[in-house]
C-alpha cells in the first residue's frame, strides 16, 4: 500500500462532535489542515462550532500554524462525504463497541484505500473495534488526553490485525502534526497514561468514601504537591531526582519497603449512590457555579502557561 508522506497530509476527517471530536477538529485546524467533521445530527453543528471557538483563544496564544483558520472547517452528516477526500481519519464517536464496529465497517468501505483510520477510544481495544472492518490493517488507536487541542500526548497502538506500518506511520504523522506520540508495542487495557491517572482517581474515591479527605482537599494536594513536578518530569524521574546522588536506587531502598504497608487499596471501591453523591457534590461546590465553557476557558489559560513554561525550560 502506498500511503502519503506525513508532510503531504492536507485533509483530515474528524468523526464526532463531542469534546474529543470537536477538540481534534480545533487542533487540526490550528495546524493549518482542512478539516471535515462528520456529525450524527445537524443539530450538533452549533455545539461543535462552540467547542472550536472555545479552544481557539488558547490555540492562538500557543501559536497557530501558517494558514490556520476556522474557515477551513466543513461540517456534514454524510459520512461518505466526510471521508471521500481525507488523507487521515480521526474517529471520536461514543465509547460503545457495537457502535464503533458499525462505524468501522462503513469506514472500511468508504475511506480511500491508502488512508489510516484512527480511533480516539480511551478504553476499548482496537482488536474489538476493527472486528467488522474489511480493511483492518489500516485501523489504529490514537488515544489523546483531554483537551486534545492542548494536551500533547497521543497513545498509539494497533489491534491484532493492524499492519505495523500503519502504527509507525501514525506515530510519525502525529509527531509531524506537533503532538507527543507514545507508540506502544502491544495492546494494554487502559493504555499507559490512563492507567496511571485512574490509579490516582481510585485512591481519591477511596479517601472520599472513607471520609479521609474531601474532593477539595484531594485536588489541593495534587495541584500543590506532585502535580507541578509531574508536568515537568513525570513520577519516575521525580523520584530519581528526589533521591539525590543515589537517584532511583536510593528511593527504592529507602521507601520501597513502605510500599508493603496498607497505604493503598488495590481494588476500586464500590461506586454506591452515597459515594457518587459525595463526588458530584464536591465537584459542584468546587466549580463555584461556573459552567462547562467557563471552566474550560479557565483551564485552557492555565494549560497554555504550563505548556509555555515547559518549552522555556526545555521539557
Amino acid at each position: 500500500m502506498t500511503r502519503k508522506a506525513v508532510e503531504d497530509v492536507r485533509a483530515i476527517a474528524c468523526l464526532g462532535a463531542g469534546p474529543i471530536g470537536g477538540g481534534w477538529a480545533a487542533y487540526f485546524l490550528s495546524q493549518g489542515y482542512d478539516v471535515t467533521s462528520w456529525i450524527f445530527d445537524a443539530a450538533e453543528e452549533e455545539r461543535l462550532r462552540g467547542l472550536i471557538d472555545a479552544a481557539w483563544d488558547a490555540l492562538t496564544e500557543l501559536g497557530l500554524a501558517e494558514g490556520a483558520s476556522r474557515d477551513r472547517l466543513t461540517v456534514t452528516t454524510d459520512m461518505a462525504e466526510a471521508v471521500a477526500n481525507a488523507d487521515f481519519v480521526q474517529e471520536s464517536v461514543p465509547e460503545d463497541v457495537e457502535l464503533k464496529q458499525g462505524v468501522y465497517e462503513r469506514l472500511g468501505r468508504l475511506a480511500p484505500a491508502d488512508v489510516a483510520i484512527c480511533s480516539s477510544t480511551s478504553g476499548l481495544s482496537m482488536t474489538d473495534i476493527q472486528a467488522k472492518c474489511a480493511t483492518p490493517g489500516r485501523t489504529v488507536t490514537g488515544h489523546p488526553f483531554n483537551p486534545p487541542y492542548l494536551m500533547p500526548l497521543v497513545e498509539i497502538v494497533g489491534g491484532a490485525r493492524t499492519d505495523p506500518e500503519t502504527v509507525a506511520w501514525t506515530g510519525a504523522f502525529f509527531r509531524h502534526a506537533g503532538k507527543a506520540p507514545l507508540v506502544m508495542d502491544r495492546e494494554v487495557p487502559g493504555f499507559v497514561a490512563t492507567r496511571l491517572q485512574e490509579a490516582v482517581w481510585r485512591e481519591a474515591l477511596h479517601m472520599v468514601n472513607e471520609g479521609e479527605a474531601t474532593v477539595e482537599q484531594i485536588d489541593l494536594a495534587v495541584t500543590n504537591g506532585p502535580g507541578p513536578r509531574w508536568a515537568l518530569m513525570g513520577p519516575c524521574m521525580v523520584y530519581h531526582v528526589g533521591g539525590g546522588e543515589g537517584g532511583m536506587r536510593y528511593c527504592l531502598e529507602q521507601f520501597g519497603p513502605a510500599l508493603e504497608l496498607p497505604w493503598t487499596r488495590l481494588e476500586a471501591p464500590e461506586l454506591t449512590d452515597s459515594l457518587t453523591g459525595k463526588m458530584v457534590d464536591g465537584c459542584v461546590e468546587a466549580a463555584g457555579g461556573e459552567d462547562f465553557l467557563t471552566l474550560t476557558r479557565r483551564m485552557n489559560r492555565g494549560l497554555v502557561q504550563v505548556l509555555k513554561a515547559r518549552r522555556a525550560s526545555g521539557f
